[in-house]
């Protein structure tokens, strides 16, 4: 595998069904809303059908480290609620794939990323620092499971006093860098 070659697979566990999850993950545009520490900007580019195949969102994200990516998705393949792929490409070039597994009031959630990093920084230095850059994605994951634990309970709340009791996500960690 190239050096610049990162295969990931996260695991997450939450209060939800795989229906309330899948809606949540599903929705690029709302991640802005409820992940913001790692989605800056997302713009939809292409509408796509009714179940996300062919749909296509140009992103800007970050994590941890103080630099920003930016990337586009295509949906590849949706059984919603209980899968759905992606290709993406520019600074990250590969295919994701979400499944959502239900247990009883919960949902393991497992995201499966093979992504070739293309962006000029992390390429290159991807000899020497690959681990600080495994770290960055993980630092990004956590704060998406954690979110969207936040916006399940948000998504539940019964009255708005109820809602505002829901603590706001994780902000980023810097935002210097001009985002579209």
């Amino acid at each position: 595998m190239p050096i610049n070659e990162y295969h990931f697979v996260t695991h997450w566990r939450v209060d939800g069904t795989p229906e309330e999850v899948s809606d949540v993950l599903s929705d690029p545009l709302g991640l802005l809303r409820w992940w913001p520490a790692v989605y800056l900007n997302a713009q939809e580019t292409a509408k796509g059908d009714e179940r996300g195949a062919g749909r296509s969102v140009a992103l800007v994200t970050k994590g941890w480290l103080p630099y920003i990516l930016r990337w586009q998705f295509r949906g590849t393949e949706s059984r919603r609620p209980h899968e759905f792929s992606f290709e993406a490409w520019d600074d990250l070039v590969g295919r994701g794939v979400w499944t959502f597994t239900p247990e009883g009031r919960w949902t393991t959630v497992t995201y499966d990323w093979r992504v070739r990093a293309d962006k000029p920084l992390v390429r290159t230095f991807s000899l020497i620092l690959k681990p600080l850059f495994v770290f960055n994605h993980r630092w990004a994951m956590a704060r998406g499971e954690e979110c969207l634990r936040l916006e399940l309970q948000r998504r539940r709340s019964r009255s708005p006093e109820e809602r505002a009791q829901v603590p706001a996500p994780p902000s980023p960690t810097f935002t210097r860098a001009k985002v579209p």
